[in-house]
């Protein structure tokens, strides 16, 4: 079964203070189309390939859609809690890795039974 990757957008785009506050959507959609070559490439010393990579997006990204390799999942509420939930219902039984910086988060997901990668994992365009 494929590792299950989730993407914290807004915690991995707002890591980065490049001006992604302008146009949060588009920040989120520049994010979403590094993601495709972690699907067939994996993630250096944290997850080997096939990936089924999810990016859950919230507020002004929510109107980011999914593209061929990544699944976007809008959050009507929190980002945070979402995810929560797609562990929950996901991540159950496989490995599963969420990417976000977020100490709460990360402690949530982790009583789950999920991994946790910093922003940088996925920074690099599907490069190590």
């Amino acid at each position: 079964m494929d590792t299950l990757v989730i993407v914290d957008a807004a915690n991995v785009v707002g890591s980065v203070p490049d001006g992604w506050w302008r146009d949060r959507r588009g920040a989120a959609e520049r994010l979403r189309d590094t993601l495709p070559a972690y699907a067939a490439d994996g993630l250096p010393g944290l997850a080997d390939p096939p990936l089924e990579l999810v990016l859950v997006v919230e507020g002004a990204a929510r109107g980011v859609t999914s593209v061929e390799g990544v699944r976007v999942v809008p959050a009507p509420g929190s980002g945070d809690d979402r995810i929560v939930e797609l562990v929950a219902d996901e991540g159950t039984g496989r490995d599963c890795l969420v990417v976000t910086a977020d100490r709460g988060l990360r402690d949530r997901v982790q009583a789950l039974g999920a991994r946790v990668a910093g922003p940088r994992s996925v920074r690099g365009g599907g490069r190590a």
